[in-house]
């Protein structure tokens, strides 16, 4: 039944982020409320159900840090954790904790406007639910805003369509068809291998090739298991101040000083132990384009070892950006699957897709016959799920329309004009550039500290001055463009959205350095921001 309730907090989303907010508001004594799209929680481990799913942080790190016992009684069963493993893991922090009970699910946030006159949040749902809160938390995660292409003739196809994004939860059995796979970011590359394993045929279509660096997946190792699970608080210190949140070996030294020998060899040792890590190989890897070229042009080198067929090989070898600059993908023989008999590979660039048909795909080489259709076309990241809300703040100012040129905040968690609305892991902060569980949990204990800090003070709001998110507005640009980021047409700068602003949505300072800057921030008494209490006394009426 819908509810015209009043809480103290409204919380959009159930996945780690809205998890973790809803157990720390408690533990303030606030009576809060959280909505969720899905039937169940998990957030975009709930949606993205496609083969072959799984996280690309080591499962050892990709989990809370709030709780010893916690962290001591949770097993992984490998390296990289699985999609329906994480899952689990979910749950049972859910159940654990026992916070579905303030869970509404099956529910979409419609719409937020902000109440001046009584500094609270009204909250639509297109369940019919009108509730208010003082606060209102957009815990709706940064790549949940599944987009497909806009393809002349896209929902023409006579068969089934799927979106790596919103998979169905029954699974997919694709024994005995055609397929065809639309896009090689991420999703794909997990999805292609799994899928071709099962399929008579599968086409893939690539526009970008992406750099990838195999996970050398495996069963956990019980000693290396041991070893967190026995200092467990240092190492996650340790994490906490490095640039990705992520623990692993880091060089100091440039790609350029060290001679071609030592430089393979540090290569080759990365490679063979897999994962994101490869990344760290050198210190600049990510700011000087000679010292990328060296690690991609290896990476090409081992693309074109592992494919049989040099034309195919050269398909698959990116050169339109440095390597690291669009996400770097993990796989599992994804690069190998192109040597099965019964999978194609169809260079878009080049025989670009003119129409989808009832029969299957049409590119201007001629067209490819299929029975079903995977979208592995990414998301509308970071500001996608956000701008599906109709959210309104101070004088009726609409974020969407803020943001028309790009996203505007300070520090990622609030953007002027929209007192009491938080984000979590939101543009301008270090978000998907770190090991998200990291980001979040940091996010949630400062957004937590600071509502205790205006509760004890008898106030009421809180939001950002124009001037400082100017200012960190600056800022953020000003420390991507001393990267190569911004070389890329990537997610990350919003180019894979037709009529995006092209702005680099991340913070690329790191996490440890954002730490700090957020810490310094709440010490100065919450720097740069508006803090007001006039509205106490019309609120309690």
């Amino acid at each position: 039944m819908p509810t015209t309730q009043s809480y103290d907090a409204i919380i959009v989303g159930a996945g780690f982020a809205g998890l973790y907010m809803l157990h720390r508001l408690r533990r303030l004594g606030m009576r809060a409320q959280v909505y969720e799209a899905g039937s169940d929680v998990g957030g975009t481990w709930y949606w993205n159900r496609y083969p072959g799913a799984r996280c690309d942080v080591e499962s050892m790190q990709y989990s809370y840090s709030f709780d010893d016992a916690l962290q001591q009684e949770w097993s992984w069963s490998e390296r990289f954790a699985s999609q329906p493993e994480i899952l689990r893991y979910a749950g049972h922090v859910a159940d654990r904790l026992d916070l579905r009970r303030d869970i509404q699910f099956d529910t979409r946030v419609t719409s937020a406007h902000f109440d001046a006159k009584r500094a609270l949040w009204q909250v639509a749902t297109d369940r019919g639910d009108r509730v208010t809160a003082r606060f209102c938390v957009m815990a709706t995660g940064c790549l949940s805003a599944a987009r497909l292409p806009e393809i002349p003739g896209r929902d023409s196809f006579a068969g089934p369509t799927y979106h790596t994004g919103a998979w169905p939860h029954e699974g997919v059995d694709f024994t005995g068809r055609r397929v065809a796979v639309i896009g090689t970011g991420s999703s794909a590359i997990q999805a292609i291998p799994v899928i071709a394993r099962q399929a008579a045929h599968v086409t893939v279509f690539q526009r970008t090739p992406n750099f990838s660096i195999p996970s050398r997946n495996a069963p956990m190792d019980a000693e290396y298991e041991n070893w967190w699970k026995s200092d467990y608080a240092a190492h996650r210190a340790k994490a906490r101040a490095m640039r990705t949140g992520i623990l692993y070996g880091l060089n100091d030294k440039s790609a350029l000083e060290v001679s071609e020998e030592e430089r393979q060899a540090e290569y080759e040792r990365r490679w063979a132990n897999g994962g994101t890590a490869f990344m760290g190989a050198f210190s600049d890897l990510i700011t000087n384009r000679q010292a990328n070229d060296t690690a991609a042009e290896f990476v090409r080198n081992k693309i074109r070892g592992m494919v049989r067929d040099p034309k195919v090989a050269e398909i698959l070898a990116p050169k339109s950006h440095p390597i690291g600059t669009k996400r770097i993908c993990v796989d599992t023989e994804y690069y190998e699957t192109f040597n099965r008999p019964n999978v194609a590979l169809v260079d878009v660039a080049a025989t670009p897709i003119e129409a989808i048909t009832p029969a299957g795909v049409r590119t201007a080489a001629g067209e490819v016959a299929v029975d079903d259709i995977v979208f592995a076309t990414g998301f509308d990241a970071m500001t996608g799920a956000l701008a599906a809300i109709e959210i309104r703040g101070r004088d009726g100012i609409d974020l969407a329309a803020k943001w028309a040129e790009g996203p505007r905040t300070y520090l990622g968690l609030m953007s002027a004009g929209f007192p009491n609305l938080f984000m979590i892991t939101g543009p301008g902060s270090p978000s998907v550039l770190s090991n998200m569980i990291v980001s979040i949990e940091q996010h949630v204990d400062w957004l937590t500290d600071c509502i205790a800090h205006l509760r004890a003070r008898g106030l009421d709001t809180i939001e950002p001055t124009q001037e400082a998110e100017d200012g960190w507005v600056a800022h953020g640009n000003e420390v991507a463009h001393r990267t190569l980021y911004p070389s890329a047409a990537s997610w990350y700068m919003g180019a894979n959205i037709p009529g995006k602003p092209r702005v680099f949505l991340p913070y690329i300072g790191g996490v440890g350095v954002y730490r700090e800057k957020c810490d310094a921030i709440a010490a100065a008494g919450y720097e740069g921001f508006r803090l007001g209490g006039q509205n106490q006394a019309a609120a309690a009426e």
